[in-house]
């Protein structure tokens, strides 16, 4: 099988895991915190159809990994009113860092799965084997990248509520203006500045690193579990 559709096979089931969780986590905070619109509106499912948009979870990342360029993509946004909880400023900030924590958990998940696979594979895996290895793998480097790169602060990123709650009210309201301009420039930092700019990548150089550092002891933790 060619490499770049074996990649693209392995890693786009694992990316729509990831983004399905993380959106449920949202919604499901924010119900415990005083806001049920997700559950009001059936967002509060693990049916990948409720939350997958077609081209943000499947036709963008995968046109990227055939491409090499670095993958991201999104769902369709869970509904959540920040007035209708209990406390709108700490609620906004526990609902934003529901997903990115929902991911980490996952990926400590695929890691003990990962490990306790390799303790009963006694030859080198081939077929079936390998591609779930492999999935494993790239399911654990998709929640980790996903969990980082969501703690971006900046809008529309879960890690811009987690900076507005901590600002001063002014400054929050300051900050909050950005908002309907986060998608335009999240385009302009990870597609047109690397292409004007090869040197400047943000994604290689801001969060690579420590999805880098954070998934190598992820995978220390697969290796511990199969007795490595």
């Amino acid at each position: 099988m060619n490499e770049t559709l074996f990649t693209a096979l392995a890693m786009i089931p694992a990316l729509i895991l990831a983004i399905v969780f993380h959106e449920v986590a949202h919604g499901f905070v924010a119900k415990l915190l005083g806001d049920p619109t997700a559950s009001e509106q059936r967002r509060l499912s693990l049916n990948p159809i409720r939350h997958v948009d077609p081209f943000g979870t499947v036709i963008l990342p995968g046109l990227l990994a055939l491409s090499g360029a670095p993958v991201f993509g999104w769902a369709k946004p869970v509904p959540v009113n920040k007035w209708r909880l209990r406390n709108p400023r700490f609620g906004m900030m526990a609902v934003a860092a529901a997903g990115p924590g929902t991911n980490l958990v996952l990926a400590g998940v695929g890691a003990v799965l990962l490990g306790l696979i390799a303790r009963t594979v006694t030859a080198e895996p081939t077929g079936l084997l390998a591609f779930g290895l492999t999935s494993l793998n790239f399911f654990i480097l998709v929640n980790v990248f996903l969990a980082l790169f969501n703690l971006l602060p900046l809008p529309p990123f879960d890690g811009s509520h987690i900076v507005e709650g901590l600002l001063p009210p002014r400054a929050a309201e300051y900050y909050e203006k950005l908002r309907p301009f986060g998608f335009p420039l999240l385009f302009i930092l990870l597609l047109v500045i690397p292409w004007l700019f090869p040197g400047l990548g943000i994604v290689e150089k801001v969060v690579l690193p420590p999805v880098q550092w954070l998934s190598m002891h992820y995978l220390a933790l697969a290796g511990w579990v199969a007795g490595m």
